[in-house]
Order: C-alpha cells, then sequence, then structure tokens
C-alpha cells in the first residue's frame, strides 16, 4: 500500500527541507523522483542540491539527461517515473500522480503560509483517503524536527 507522508512547512523552504530528506531516502536504498511545476524550478532545485552543503553530495540529474534511468534522484516536472523510482517528492503543489499506487511512498512539501498550497495539500489527503492511502501528517516542532501529528 501507498504510504503518503504530508509535510506541513511553516516559516522554512523546500531548500531547506528536501536535502536532508534526500539523504534518508537515499541511505534506504530508495529511488526517488522529485516533481516541481516548472523547468525553471526544477533547474533551480537542481542547482541547490549541488551547493546546499559544502560536506555532502546529493547524486541526481535532471529529467533531461541521457543517462536518466540510471540516476537515484530525479528532478522532473512531469508526472512519469523516468529512473524506475519507489519514492515520489511532490513540491510547489505538483499534483499527485494517476500512478501514485505504483510507488512505496509520495511525500508532499507544501508550504503552510499559502492558502493556495494549504487547499491544494486537503484536497490532496482528501484524495489520497478515498485512494486508501496511508496518510499521515508532520509538521517541524520549535526546534524543527518533525514530528508526525494526528
Amino acid at each position: 500500500m501507498t504510504e503518503v507522508l504530508f509535510y506541513h512547512l511553516q516559516n522554512m523552504t523546500v531548500e531547506n527541507v528536501l536535502p536532508p530528506l534526500l539523504e534518508k531516502s537515499l541511505e534506504r536504498g530508495w529511488r526517488v523522483v522529485v516533481q516541481s511545476t516548472s523547468p525553471e524550478r526544477a533547474d533551480a532545485l537542481d542547482a541547490h542540491l549541488w551547493t546546499y552543503r559544502d560536506d555532502s553530495f546529493l547524486p541526481h540529474a535532471t529529467w533531461r539527461v541521457s543517462d536518466v534511468a540510471d540516476q537515484p534522484i530525479v528532478l522532473a516536472i512531469e508526472a512519469d517515473n523516468p529512473n524506475g523510482a519507489n519514492v515520489r517528492f511532490l513540491v510547489d503543489n505538483a499534483a499527485l500522480p494517476e500512478d501514485a499506487q505504483g510507488y512505496e511512498r509520495m511525500v508532499l512539501l507544501f508550504n503552510g503560509d499559502d492558502p493556495d498550497a494549504l487547499a491544494a495539500a486537503r484536497s490532496t489527503w482528501a484524495d489520497c483517503k478515498t485512494r486508501g492511502f496511508e496518510v499521515t501528517y508532520w509538521q517541524a516542532d520549535e526546534r524543527g524536527r518533525w514530528q508526525r501529528r494526528n
């Protein structure tokens, strides 16, 4: 069964939250697709993942490279699965793909300070519940540690 995790971002950015979550995914041996909503945003995330920390490296590429199928992390804007990922991250209000049940895990990062993003996340939550997915909601505590909420 597909597990869908909703990460409610408040006073934090995708750029701060995404790299550690990707690192954990790779540590677990997962292949990942990160879906954003525009080529410009995907390019910005691509640049950020190369430079977010001096002592770390996240092997990744965009959907444009010829060896996309070999990449452990692919930044994409379409709903396809070019590297056979078992985990898909959705950022910038990217829509849940039709084949969501084909993933072990979906991770939706949404800006809790943006009313449109909040409404989209609520709609996606309802859709996931209807489809029988296991859904969990995560919010950072005052120290920035993620806590599962009910």
